[in-house]
């Protein structure tokens, strides 16, 4: 039986299979590894504690997470088709691991990250 997430390890597991979706995507993948050269092993715990602090209420995120995705757009544009693809990974990762209220409660706020995202990154571009 499917489970919803409870743990930072359940998050570990979610980020980790949403990124393997994401960087296996070539029409994504680039973002992350030749705009931002990612490297997923220092990424994937800053990950886990965002999503911890805003699902599980634990704490300790403190970056500017709308800044950090502002400065991605400046050097490349964050088209809303990309914010489509980064949601269909997300919703399918937390659909094939996870059920539950916590699962909807991540899926929704993800939606709303992208929305407001895609607002700001508008209005970037249009300074």
């Amino acid at each position: 039986m499917i489970q919803d997430i409870q743990t930072q390890d359940d998050l570990y597991l979610l980020v980790d299979e949403f990124y393997k979706k994401l960087l296996s995507d070539d029409s994504i993948s680039y973002i992350f590894t030749d705009v931002v050269k990612i490297k997923l092993e220092e990424h994937l715990p800053i990950l886990v504690t965002f999503w911890s602090q805003a699902i599980l209420g634990t704490g300790g995120y403190s970056n500017n997470l709308t800044q950090i995705h502002l400065d991605v757009n400046a050097k490349e544009y964050l088209s809303p088709e990309l914010f489509k693809i980064w949601l269909d990974h997300f919703f399918k990762t937390v659909d094939i691991h996870f059920k539950g209220a916590k699962a909807e409660q991540i899926k929704t706020q993800a939606l709303s990250i992208g929305t407001i995202m895609q607002i700001k990154i508008a209005q970037q571009n249009n300074n």
